[in-house]
């Protein structure tokens, strides 16, 4: 099954990749993925560098472990700030690639395929027929999120309630086909935010390269893992919007009746982040948070689906790709929640 969703995935990007983009836009954007992915594994194995230098000096005594502790925090907060600059600039590269394609600035055939498809700019704008081929959605979901163990959600080491999931992110609706307005290609880019809450008071601790729950020491009042993510969606749409006729003009419209779509997406892991909150032996409130690598999964790849009327609707993702990269039992993120698509 779970070979069958990863080729359904892959067969949905190529499937709407031919209908909507020429080979120069998906080897662009590929490269585009393929930078936030290198910068990602730079700085983290960078900071590991960092972090077993400061080791070395704790088991030689040259510092003490309150001294490492500091230093580790530096040199997170700084790799993570090296990252988030990176995927800035990364990230505007997308946006002016995909401007590119929208206006028609991308060449029209790659001459080592034998597919033809030719981009007309008079289709992204409004026709004398008063079309509008594609539009543009500013997108934000929200709901619950959780670990798939063993094929089973039940019986979960984390916070049904307690944990949740945010995305944001913007989107191109392109209409297929010209006279009917039925199948729709979206495609764009967003930022997943991934919350883990355990349950009995426990929090994650690296262990080489295997990241295991355990108890804390301390009596804690919450404890959360963050999980951040640049990714790129991309989703066969069927909007039931139908058209309109206003005298000799024919107007389609979208996000006006009921609509479902089914895609996925793929992208990179950009932070990671444990914050602890609890009171220490004088009372104080601490909260503490440790950015790090915790040996999640750089690439994040899954399946998504949506259902729903006008602008909102209900939305899943899966993600096919394991939470960690190498612990003996492979966890999957789960989400399900409320999606919003504002033209």
């Amino acid at each position: 099954m779970k070979n069958f969703t990863i080729y359904l995935t892959g067969f949905l990007f190529l499937f709407i990749t031919e209908i909507f983009a020429q080979e120069t836009f998906e080897s662009r954007a590929k490269m585009i993925a393929s930078k936030i992915e290198s910068i990602t594994k730079e700085e983290k194995a960078a900071l590991k560098t960092e972090v077993e230098a400061v080791n070395s000096d704790l088991e030689k005594g040259t510092i003490t472990a309150a001294q490492a502790d500091e230093k580790k925090l530096k040199l997170a907060d700084t790799r993570a700030k090296n990252i988030e600059t990176r995927i800035a600039d990364v990230q505007q590269e997308l946006k002016d690639l995909v401007q590119q394609k929208v206006d028609g600035k991308i060449a029209e055939q790659d001459s080592t395929r034998t597919f033809t498809f030719h981009f007309d700019p008079k289709k992204h704008k409004k026709n004398e027929e008063g079309e509008s081929r594609t539009t543009s959605q500013f997108v934000f979901a929200a709901g619950l999120n959780n670990l798939v163990t063993n094929k089973a959600a039940a019986n979960s080491d984390y916070r049904y309630w307690g944990s949740h999931f945010y995305e944001w992110g913007f989107t191109y609706n392109t209409r297929l086909m010209k006279n009917a307005n039925l199948l729709h290609a979206k495609y764009g880019f967003s930022v997943m935010y991934n919350n883990l809450r355990p349950t009995d008071n426990r929090v994650f601790v690296e262990s080489g390269k295997q990241t295991n729950l355990v108890t804390s020491p301390i009596h804690l009042k919450d404890s959360r893992f963050r999980n951040v993510y640049l990714v790129l969606p991309a989703h066969l749409e069927f909007d039931f919007s139908g058209k309109n006729t206003k005298g000799d003009k024919t107007v389609f419209k979208t996000h006006q009746s009921f609509r479902f779509g089914i895609g996925g997406y793929i992208g990179a892991n950009i932070k990671s982040k444990q914050i602890l909150k609890y009171n220490d032996i004088y009372g104080n409130a601490v909260q503490q948070k440790t950015k790090g690598d915790f040996n999640v999964n750089d690439l994040i790849y899954g399946a998504s689906a949506y259902i729903g009327y006008d602008e909102i609707s209900l939305y899943a993702k899966y993600d096919i790709s394991p939470l960690f990269a190498d612990n003996a039992v492979k966890q999957n993120n789960i989400s399900v929640g409320v999606r919003f698509d504002f033209n």
